[in-house]
């Protein structure tokens, strides 16, 4: 999913306060009360932007953070998977849900889930389950142990997530700013193509230029990228047995390793049996971009904005060369370099990964 805005202030106050009702009169009181106070960003598309707590986040998905927020019960079993838009999430979703389903889904079965739907039919975003209540009712449905995703920033989480005694395990991948970026802006492009299809109309445009303008500024989904990106990676090094925090470039140079990294932190490590049997490996060839793309639902299928084709597009590093100038790469490398300053996290350190 990707989260798809004129400001009239730079901060919003935390939606949720202490006595907060549970989700359902939230939902009603953010559509009817909170939303329309929230500075507001109409130009990045195909949504409007509202920002909540620092970050600019989808008006459509507001409603369902906030009962997210207020009415989910995590297990200690359950794997969330977060991440800024555009990062490497699809492929996030489909590596999880092979490795932490493996025992019922082997991964070189001719029918397992992978084969005949799409990752973001696996696992489903929190905000948007909590968009079709009774929420609770099929997060509860769902067996043991539940891979569920977000885009939420690290600070938005329910607190049950990120509370000290949290059971949940968190895993976080993030990307380079400029290939986030190019991934954000072709994707969007596509779902502007989508929708126009549907509606019988030429697509909006929406240059490069444009989308450069609002990424550094941080008026994107999410946005901005470098603080979605810190929050998680400070939570990584507080709470290194709760937060997993990845990089895309990392995973890209070493799928196998970082898989049973990713089943280790999820208490699933691979026994000697199945790392003889080539699991691990197996798992990655599942879900590569190859395979995943030649899948006949991810070749034809849809989800309710975009064709599931639109998830699949070269899943390299560095791609950012191909569409961006050297002097915009510089200026947001120099933006993002002094948003960054002093925090001790840099893209492209590995030397801090876990």
């Amino acid at each position: 999913m990707l989260y798809i805005c004129v400001c009239v202030q730079e901060e919003a106050a935390p939606m949720d306060e202490p006595n907060k009702p549970r989700h359902g009169s939230m939902d009603k009181d953010m559509a009817e009360l909170v939303i329309p106070s929230l500075p507001l960003e109409t130009r990045c598309p195909p949504f409007p932007l509202r920002q909540y707590g620092g970050f600019w986040m989808p008006e459509p998905f507001l409603p369902g953070m906030a009962a997210a927020r207020a009415g989910f019960e995590p297990r200690p079993s359950d794997v969330l998977l977060a991440s800024f838009p555009k990062s490497g999430t699809t492929w996030l979703k489909a590596l999880a849900f092979a490795t932490v389903h493996r025992a019922d889904h082997p991964p070189r079965s001719l029918d397992h889930p992978l084969r005949r739907r799409n990752p973001h039919d696996c696992v489903d975003f929190l905000e948007s389950v909590f968009l079709r209540p009774p929420a609770e009712d099929a997060l509860a449905a769902l067996p043991s142990p539940r891979v569920i995703a977000t885009h939420m920033p690290c600070s938005l989480l329910p607190e049950r997530v990120t509370a000290d005694d949290a059971g949940c395990k968190v895993v976080y991948i993030c990307r380079d700013p400029k290939d986030a970026l190019i991934s954000m802006w072709l994707f969007t492009k596509k779902t502007l193509a989508a929708a126009a299809m549907d509606d019988g109309n030429p697509p909006k445009q929406y240059t490069l230029e444009e989308a450069l303008e609002l990424f550094c500024d941080g008026r994107c989904v999410g946005g901005p990228q470098w603080h979605h990106v810190v929050g998680y990676w400070e939570a990584s090094r507080t709470r290194p047995e709760k937060v997993l925090f990845l990089r895309y470039e990392d995973m890209l140079r070493d799928p196998v390793g970082n898989v049973r990294k990713l089943a280790e932190f999820t208490g699933r490590a691979f026994s000697e049996k199945e790392e003889a049997a080539g699991v691990a490996e197996e798992i990655v060839e599942l879900c590569s971009i190859d395979a995943l793309k030649n899948m006949e639902v991810n070749k034809n299928g849809r989800q309710e904005y975009v064709n599931n084709e639109s998830f699949f597009r070269k899943g390299v590093a560095g791609d950012w060369e191909n569409h961006m100038t050297p002097a915009m790469a510089a200026r947001l490398d120099k933006i993002v370099e002094d948003a960054l300053r002093g925090s001790g996290f840099a893209f492209g350190d590995t030397s801090e990964s876990t």
